[in-house]
């Protein structure tokens, strides 16, 4: 049976460089460096976040930024270098932001001479610290199963979508690159229609060097609407799979995959897929320092965000029916699940929504073992299951109220909620699992649910066939919007051009 983790396409082809804003000088050749690829902010909460920009040449990243309407009294900060150690890329960190506000930023380089480039500018929202309105958008999964960007196709243009609900915070719930889907300049549909792909040098195969990870990334970039929503929208960033090979642990391997001639271990791939994730991602400054991708991002009184990493952590795919927990039962592991439980614990937001990028009841195979927590055992709690089983009886015996998970993975639009009587577990405090996606990557499910912890689905949308492309219609992203007098958690899920596909209202506890 084709599934969207064994479609795959190989190709070729070349990557060009978007422009940037002039900064009020001639146009022309110049000394300095500038930027390319657009700019990004990342990790933002009520005080501070992470500025990105890419240099033509080395030079060091400056960053004015002001919340007013002109640069004229803008505060400036000078960031890191960027040099070819880092593919050029830079990141500034921005502290002592005003809270609850438009910051607008814009960002060049200063070569070694001192001349300043050109600048390119970007907005984000801070985090409020009164209890006003908030909220977030959720999705996964770029350029997945052959399906690139192209002009003619119209691009990324769910980005497009996804900006004009002017969202305070995106959460990538992984497979922000598919560094494992090469792309071939033309697709045939079944229509008799023709998908073209822009290709580049970096997607012509399956990634095995530092570059072609780097490539990755860069491709999306070449999006005009993927660059037009970094500018405006600051995100958060998961890994998974996909960063670097199709349902990878640490202890895989390339062998018996002929496209793969270089590397053999998936934990040096891995290596080189986190390096250049990043360098291309903003990810705030604890994140890079501690080199870790599982954090807490504080977006007010409202609402804390968990962002969860399955990949670093997790024993080998097996069959998942262990009854005790051990070392193949990891998939979050120990302490990553002590991390979590303890900032449940001392969050005070009225809402804790948890990013993981696998989902918990739907059943995710590889093959003939299991990829994600539920494995379709309808008995009590198994294999990686025994994590979510801890998480939920702490939760429960701690009274930590109002938790909400978020995910992808899949490719197609689900609402789940838990409840203790229909389970094999329990007690447990009943909560939501909310699925989005894909961003733009081909369609896939419905996934089996695992009666364990008693799910139910309350919205489902698949594609009627596996894995149609992006312009079929099965492209979608997820909306949380917190109200500041009740707390109502609203969500919603839209189609690729941003049309409503459903609406669901939970109340805070």
């Amino acid at each position: 049976m084709l599934t969207r983790r064994h479609f795959l396409v190989g190709g070729l082809g070349a990557v060009a460089a978007c422009g940037t804003t002039g900064r009020g000088r001639a146009r022309g050749p110049s000394p300095a460096p500038h930027p390319v690829l657009g700019v990004q902010s990342g990790d933002a909460t009520a005080d501070a976040a992470a500025i990105w920009c890419r240099a033509s040449r080395p030079g060091r990243l400056v960053v004015e930024w002001t919340t007013g309407d002109s640069f004229a009294a803008a505060r400036r900060v000078d960031g890191a270098l960027a040099d070819p150690a880092a593919d050029l890329c830079a990141v500034a960190d921005l502290v002592g932001l005003p809270a609850g506000a438009r910051v607008r930023y814009r960002c060049y380089f200063r070569g070694p001479s001192g001349a300043a480039g050109e600048a390119v500018e970007g907005s984000l929202a801070t985090a409020p610290r009164e209890r006003v309105t908030t909220g977030l958008i959720w999705s996964g999964d770029v350029c997945g199963q052959g399906w690139g960007h192209h002009p003619d196709q119209g691009g990324y243009r769910i980005f497009d979508a996804m900006a004009r609900l002017q969202p305070e915070l995106f959460v990538c719930s992984g497979d922000l690159i598919y560094a494992d889907d090469p792309l071939v300049p033309e697709v045939r549909l079944p229509d008799g229609k023709v998908w073209r792909n822009q290709v580049a040098p970096a997607k012509a195969r399956p990634a095995e060097t530092l570059a072609d990870f780097r490539g990755n990334f860069a491709y999306n970039l070449e999006d005009a609407a993927f660059r037009r929503f970094a500018a405006a929208t600051p995100i958060a960033a998961q890994w998974d799979d996909h960063e670097v090979r199709n349902n990878w642990f640490a202890g895989g391997s390339t062998a018996g995959d002929p496209r793969y001639r270089s590397v053999r271990a998936e934990a040096d791939l891995a290596g080189l897929a986190r390096r250049a994730m990043f360098e291309y991602v903003p990810f705030g400054a604890d994140v890079r320092a501690g080199r870790r991708f599982h954090r807490r991002i504080a977006r007010g009184p409202l609402l804390d965000v968990f962002l969860l990493d399955g990949r670093s952590y997790r024993s080998p795919n097996g069959p998942d029916t262990e009854r005790a927990p051990g070392p193949t039962t990891a998939l979050l592991g120990d302490a990553q699940l002590d991390w979590l439980e303890g900032e449940l614990t001392a969050s005070r937001a009225l809402w804790k929504v948890i990013a993981c990028d696998l989902p918990i009841g739907l059943v995710v195979p590889d093959e003939r073992a299991i990829e994600a927590f539920a494995q379709g055992d309808p008995g009590p709690a198994a294999g990686r299951e025994l994590e979510i089983a801890r998480l939920l009886r702490t939760v429960h015996e701690r009274r930590i109220a109002n938790i909400l998970f978020v995910t992808a993975d899949v490719h197609y639009a689900a609402a789940h909620i838990y409840r203790p009587e229909a389970a094999r577990f329990g007690p447990f405090t009943p909560f939501h699992e909310l699925v989005a996606g894909p961003l733009h990557a081909g369609g896939f499910g419905p996934n089996p649910l695992d009666p364990t912890f008693g799910p139910s689905v309350l919205f489902q949308r698949a594609p009627p066939v596996q894995n149609p492309p992006p312009s079929d219609g099965y492209l979608s992203f997820g909306r949380l919007q917190i109200g500041g007098t009740d707390g109502v958690m609203e969500a919603s899920w839209h189609g690729g051009d941003g049309e409503l596909l459903h609406r669901l209202q939970i109340p805070p506890a």
